[in-house]
Formats: C-alpha cells, structure tokens, sequence
C-alpha cells in the first residue's frame, strides 16, 4: 500500500514543477524539505521525482497526474 502525501510544489510556468517540500497525511508527521532533485522521470499518467530530504535520505515521490495525488513510491536510509 503506497502511502500517500501533501507536497507543496514550486510553480513556475507548469503547476507543480517540482517538490518544495512533502509530508505523510499521518497527524504530527514531520514535514521534510528537499535539499536536492536527484533524478526525474515521466510515465503514462504520472510524474516521478528521487529527491534528497533535509534528512539526508532518498525517496521517491510519485504524482499521479489524472488523481493529483502524491504518494511515496520509495525511501533509503543513506546513513548520513
């Protein structure tokens, strides 16, 4: 089950061109700022983003276009 989130977005000349910042919908959930875009990637329907967090962690955000729902496709500890 992928679990979903509130990302506020950067909106240059598209809505959410990419991910400011993001948070589970889990009350008290910490809010993660991103530090850096790693990769991007597009597929049918969806909009992917590896991004580096405040924590110095790795995931995957994923914004399904149709739903304009974000959810978290992927994380990794990276230790730092």
């Amino acid at each position: 089950m992928a679990i979903t989130l509130h990302v506020e977005c950067y909106a240059g000349y598209k809505a959410d061109e990419r991910p400011l910042r993001f948070r589970s919908h889990a009350k008290d959930s910490r809010t993660f700022e991103v530090v850096e875009i790693l990769d991007q990637w597009y597929g049918i329907g969806y909009h992917c983003f590896r991004v580096r967090a405040d924590d110095g962690n790795v995931y995957v955000l994923r914004h399904n276009e149709k739903e304009d729902e974000w959810v978290l496709d992927s994380f990794r500890k990276t230790g730092e």
